[in-house]
């Protein structure tokens, strides 16, 4: 699988791991690494064999957010469109993140901060390194949170402890982070890898199609009434009862034998 300096893509057991791969800034987001990662991103899209994707960070970090050495205007600079990053870079990367039609699991290998953190939120399932942190660095440099952070935060733990961690940007930790529902689960260091390419080889090789379309259901459910989300799920279940999976699940099921999915 191709890769590029700032991003590293590796296609393993039906999953694609993609790693952020700029340790010595704590993989802190440039443009370069953007687009990189939306490419391979892309690619997972793109490829029927690719039934799931991985993403964490090399070195200490899974991703500080913005590097500021990019925003550097102490030397009188003007400063920048912050509103035409977003438009560009971040919120197209959300985007794809949460239209990607495969799941999308975030191993959080150290401190996810600033976009960094809601990126990682904006993945399927998150588990986190039991050292990492969550820290919303917003309000330390006078700026409100992105990349999704304040639909995401809300919606996951409440708009009291949103608010909080938004305006307080005070650490996470990993644990508390599980207790309050922010992510799936908190693991041992050392497991952290393991654990998450397990659980990506395991979820591509499940019924894909119907994985693909919980994820658009869950989605899609914060923001309508019961009587819609009842008919998006008729809708979706008609689909899915057509499908091969479901006719290899069902026989799977009769004859006591695990299934083969094929994502059809």
């Amino acid at each position: 699988m191709a890769t590029a300096e700032t991003v590293l893509a590796e296609k393993q057991d039906g999953f694609l791991r993609i790693t952020l791969n700029r340790p010595d800034r704590l993989n802190a987001f440039n443009e370069e690494m953007h687009l990189a990662l939306r490419g391979q991103l892309k690619v997972a899209a793109e490829t029927a064999d690719i039934r799931a994707v991985l993403l964490t960070g090399a070195g200490r970090a899974f991703c500080a957010g913005q590097d500021l050495s990019d925003r550097d205007m102490r030397d009188g600079s003007e400063a920048p469109d912050l509103g035409v990053t977003l438009e560009t870079l971040y919120n197209p990367l959300v985007r794809q993140i949460r239209a990607l039609e495969k799941p999308v699991i975030c191993a959080v290998n150290g401190v996810a901060a600033g976009a960094g953190a809601n990126i990682a939120l904006a993945c399927d399932i998150v588990l986190a390194a039991r050292s990492a942190r969550f820290i919303q660095a917003f309000s330390k440099i006078g700026l409100v949170p992105d990349s999704g952070g304040t639909w995401l935060l809300p919606r996951l733990i409440g708009e009291a402890r949103a608010k909080a961690l938004a305006m307080t940007g005070e650490p996470l930790n990993a644990d508390t982070a599980a207790d309050w529902g922010l992510i799936w689960k908190a693991v041992p260091d050392e497991e952290l890898q393991s654990e998450a390419q397990s659980l990506a080889s395991r979820l591509a090789s499940g019924a894909t199609k119907g994985l693909a379309a919980t994820k658009k259901l869950i989605q899609d459910a914060a923001d309508q009434p019961l009587d819609r989300q009842l008919d998006d799920e008729r809708d979706a279940q008609r689909l899915a009862g057509r499908s091969s999976d479901y006719k290899e699940g069902v026989s799977a099921f009769l004859e006591k034998r695990p299934a083969r999915f094929t994502g059809t």
